[in-house]
């Protein structure tokens, strides 16, 4: 009986650790500004859902709407999404800055960063760029998103455009040092998580999240990244090839998010919901 009663209170004082020490989660709902389906929805899993940061594109044809609806919602933590890429097929943005390596043709930003089978030449890396034009072309994003919306607190990219080489990624810590928005993940110790298995379907979805919450260690801090959009018909006319089905994929995340049996399994394992702000105060 004594020695089950010290192992009774071994278990409770490491519960009891653990819910002084619980796992902190980063959900990171990303590209506001493409779409106005994506708009809303991004404000949605944030008012209604888990969404804890928004990061919002810049050049962005939306861009306009989206520093209206952050404005009306002053308590969401916004990042810089840099971009300097324009991926989807029938909707184009352009630079904010004139960085003629950057661009196509017809001044749009090339779809596509690495080289890609199915965007033949249509790839960043396909041409000759300049670090020069990648700076003054983050520099104008950064510019005009700290003067529409002054709360920024960090930088992050668009199909992984800060880290072209190593120049670039040094030049991008350099930026977001001198802009004060500056937030070393690396340095806070933030893991990066995804998807347990499969995710195509929202019931993929749905059980590939709730077994990597269920992975989550106390005393760690995490970050997981998605994109929310509606099904609707504007939707349905974005995609590029590789990645047709937009509207399903990102409705599902939409519902992820927003899924009442999500935010009660978060409460339940006792994961505190932090932002990048949080981590820029500590």
């Amino acid at each position: 009986m004594k020695k089950l009663s010290l192992a009774f209170f071994f278990l409770l004082s490491i519960r009891f650790a653990d819910a002084q020490n619980p796992p902190r989660l980063i959900v990171r709902a990303d590209d506001m500004g493409f779409a106005h389906s994506g708009n809303l929805a991004l404000i949605k899993t944030w008012k209604d859902g888990i969404a804890t940061s928004i990061e919002v594109i810049v050049p962005s044809p939306w861009f306009p709407e989206a520093v209206k609806l952050l404005a009306e919602n002053p308590a969401i933590d916004v990042g810089i999404h840099l971009a300097i890429t324009s991926e989807w097929d029938n909707v184009k943005w352009r630079p904010v800055s004139d960085c003629p390596s950057l661009k196509d043709e017809d001044g749009y930003f090339y779809p596509m960063i690495w080289p890609n089978k199915n965007y033949p030449q249509r790839a960043i890396l396909d041409h000759p760029f300049t670090l020069e034009d990648i700076e003054k072309e983050f520099r104008a994003q950064i510019e005009l998103a700290l003067k529409k919306i002054p709360r920024i607190s960090h930088i992050s990219a668009h199909m992984g455009c800060t880290n072209i080489n190593p120049q670039v990624k040094q030049m991008v810590e350099k930026l977001s040092k001198a802009y004060k928005i500056h937030i070393d993940l690396a340095e806070k110790k933030v893991k990066s998580i995804g998807f347990t298995g499969p995710h195509k379907t929202f019931a993929e979805k749905k059980a590939g999240f709730l077994a990597t919450l269920e992975s989550l260690q106390p005393g760690n801090t995490y970050l997981f990244v998605e994109h929310p959009a509606f099904d609707d018909a504007e939707m349905r006319a974005i995609h590029h090839i590789g990645y047709e089905n937009v509207a399903e994929d990102r409705q599902g995340v939409t519902d992820l998010f927003t899924d009442e049996e999500i935010k009660a399994f978060i409460k339940k394992k006792h994961i505190q919901l932090i932002s990048y702000m949080d981590l820029m105060k500590e």
